[in-house]
């Protein structure tokens, strides 16, 4: 093989290999009279071709299972909402302290109002996937947000002796975003320290400022996540049994969504945990000053 030959193949695999690595949609092109080269180029070329059509169905098809999954989850969420309607009505008319009916009925509409969460969790993720959830970014008061939150679960958290710790800044703090889906990360952290992080009867938030971010920390002292699962407690469906507590049955979809959403407004959630000490999860909001 001549030099020229072996520097055309060698321009051919880099500019593969770039095409890959890049995940572009360019083709290989080389510049030769070698009739062999230009049939491995028109070859390579054909392949690159099939792959970008297999990537191109796969969206399609990825988006029309997310846009059926948001459907479904609404025709399941609507017969639902009418079976809890009777439930109360049943529970209202039975008469008190005669038997167990009235017991009875309580726990079956407690279950249904579980279902009835996770449905309107799976409802709102599938949205999500699917593009439908419009997020409308508006000038927020983050700290004023933080506080409503806390004041939401306070009753609960002292009634589950939790220490509550606040540091929040008494003037405001505006961020970037849209507040029904920054009302849900906070709800959805705070919940989770709740559910999971109860063992350590501690929950403090934290509000933090940097020159274009702003950070907010949902912190508890439970035993914590292992490294090992630290990277997965964002996938759906993954619930921390095992990095907690197996007697804990959590749905796994509310951080997914929280972190899906703060993703949508140009943040993160993010996570640092040392078990037994310290679990924080932070969410990353963009700053603005307008």
């Amino acid at each position: 093989m001549n030099r020229g030959t072996r520097a055309k193949l060698r321009e051919i695999t880099d500019k593969l290999s770039d095409i890959l690595e890049n995940d572009s949609e360019e083709q290989v092109m080389v510049f030769t009279d070698d009739k062999i080269l230009m049939d491995l180029c028109g070859q390579i070329n054909l392949l690159l071709l099939d792959r970008q059509k297999m990537k191109a169905d796969f969206r399609k098809q990825e988006i029309a299972s997310k846009k059926m999954l948001a459907n479904i989850s609404h025709d399941i969420k609507t017969p639902l909402t009418v079976i809890l309607g009777y439930l109360e009505i049943m529970r209202l008319r039975e008469p008190q302290n005669e038997g167990h009916g009235d017991e009875t009925l309580e726990k079956v509409e407690a279950k249904a109002k579980q279902v009835m969460e996770l449905i309107d969790q799976f409802f709102t993720l599938a949205k999500l996937e699917a593009g439908d959830k419009k997020i409308e970014m508006a000038k927020i008061d983050i700290c004023e947000l933080c506080r409503e939150n806390i004041l939401g679960f306070y009753e609960l958290l002292i009634q589950k002796d939790f220490e509550v710790e606040i540091a929040i800044p008494e003037q405001p703090v505006f961020i970037m975003g849209d507040g029904e889906a920054v009302n849900r990360i906070l709800s959805n952290l705070v919940s989770n320290v709740i559910r999971y992080g109860s063992d350590g009867k501690y929950i403090g938030l934290f509000l933090r400022e940097e020159r274009d971010h702003v950070f907010v920390d949902v912190v508890d002292r439970g035993k914590g996540i292992e490294k090992q699962f630290a990277a997965s407690v964002f996938e759906r469906l993954y619930t921390m049994e095992d990095s907690r507590s197996r007697s804990i049955q959590g749905n796994g979809l509310g951080l997914t969504i929280a972190k899906s959403l703060a993703n949508q407004m140009g943040g993160d959630v993010t996570l640092v945990s040392r078990p037994g000490v310290r679990t924080a999860f932070t969410v990353q909001f963009l700053r603005t000053c307008l």
